[in-house]
């Protein structure tokens, strides 16, 4: 005979026609509430870890991933930062920088962040010769007094390639009538789009000799760090500062964009937990079949109990055939999430095509697709949960079902 026997019975059990077809209704809604939770809720987490893959990319192609500069001065012993950087091999690039906020004024005026670079070695850092919708960075050579501009921030200041602004930086200059701010005229030679409003509204970017001439400053603001494991941002800069005489300020992606790094793992954390809640239902349709299949089985308990089974091996029993349930309708949700993730773009395509509208249209979402990016320890972290749920609704009614006196069963029978 198979061993052990309350997994035998339990397997039965679960196979076995039911008199009863409204417990089985309710069993395989169970399967199908716990199946549809677990993939909806993959399916979501994994368009969120998309999205927020996709923003932060965006984001860390004109940012740094890590900052080293002075505490509280211009760094000027760059060129020395720079070679134990570049020679780090968790570096990918390395860059000086010169960057101060500003007043911009065109037909309007519009505040940004001014930074100075150094055309050559800027694309170590960012890509921001690859995202010049007209002119390039070439044009930001040392005494031309050109300056780049986000598409935004130029649409907004009204101006155009070959456009003069006026740059009024917040660094005060010294005159017989007192503090003045600093003012230069530059010329428009280039527009940037990169795709996250922050940086095509509130970025422009001029040549770092240019900048250290208007700001009178002996050095530069810091180096800039791209690095081929970002989540190792901290660290590598923390190592680059200690190796470097002085003292020095560090600084890393995830400080320096912490209210929106926060927020985008705040809603992930919040979608899993809310999403989270429909497993659950699928786990209170569990105890309700499995309440009523133990009332269905009063007779068959107390059987069981007068051979010899013992309370702990009748609990045994429907713990087997409720968690088998669970393991089903976990089984099939992990296969129907991944399903659904992996053909989620041509699932919106066929919708838009059939339906002829736009989801994500150009004009209004700078991300126009659906991007994904399935982890597997979320997948794991969701399997478990729908287990332990599943797990967890099976003791109450297997519970119930060990206390039935066999005597108070069968008095009728």
């Amino acid at each position: 005979m198979f061993k052990p026997l309350p997994v035998a019975i339990g397997l039965r059990y679960l196979r076995a026609k039911r008199r009863n077809g409204f417990i089985s209704f309710i069993s395989m809604a169970s399967i199908l509430g716990i199946a549809l939770g677990v993939t909806v809720l993959i399916t979501t987490l994994a368009v969120m870890s998309g999205f927020q893959k996709e923003i932060r990319d965006r984001l860390l192609q004109m940012a740094a991933h890590a900052t080293v500069s002075a505490d509280g001065a211009p760094l000027r012993d760059w060129e020395t930062a720079l070679r134990v950087a570049s020679a780090d091999p968790r570096v990918a690039g390395a860059a000086p920088y010169i960057e101060s906020q500003a007043l911009i004024t065109g037909t309007r005026n519009q505040p940004a962040i001014v930074r100075g670079v150094v055309p050559a070695q800027e694309d170590k850092v960012s890509v921001l010769s690859q995202k010049m919708k007209q002119g390039s960075t070439d044009s930001l050579t040392p005494g031309s007094y050109n300056i780049l501009l986000g598409q935004e921030l130029a649409l907004w200041l009204g101006v155009n390639v070959g456009d003069k602004v006026v740059v009024m930086l917040a660094e005060p200059q010294a005159t017989p009538f007192g503090a003045a701010p600093r003012y230069k005229r530059f010329t428009v030679s280039g527009i940037f789009e990169a795709g996250y409003n922050e940086i095509d509204r509130g970025l422009a970017v001029a040549n770092m000799e240019d900048m250290a001439r208007v700001l009178r400053m002996d050095g530069v603001t810091g180096v800039r760090l791209k690095l081929y494991d970002m989540d190792r941002a901290w660290e590598v800069a923390s190592d680059l500062a200690l190796k470097l005489p002085g003292d020095h300020r560090v600084s890393d992606w995830t400080q320096e964009n912490a209210n929106l790094y926060h927020s985008l793992r705040m809603e992930k954390t919040v979608m899993g937990i809310l999403l989270s809640l429909i497993i659950a239902m699928g786990a209170f349709n569990l105890v309700s079949s499995q309440v009523m299949l133990v009332t269905d089985k009063q007779a068959d308990i107390a059987i069981l109990r007068t051979l010899g089974l013992t309370p702990g091996g009748v609990m045994k029993v429907f713990m087997v055939q409720g968690s088998l349930i669970g393991i089903i309708g976990t089984v099939l949700g992990v296969v129907g999430g991944i399903t659904l993730t992996l053909n989620l773009e041509r699932i919106l395509g066929a919708i838009e095509t059939l339906f002829h509208i736009k989801l994500l249209p150009e004009d209004v979402y700078y991300i126009t697709g659906l991007p994904t990016d399935m982890q597997t320890p979320d997948v794991v972290a969701i399997t478990v949960v729908a287990l332990l749920m599943s797990f967890l609704a099976t003791l109450y009614p297997a519970w119930r079902a060990a206390r039935t006196q066999p005597a108070e069963a069968l008095r009728y029978e």
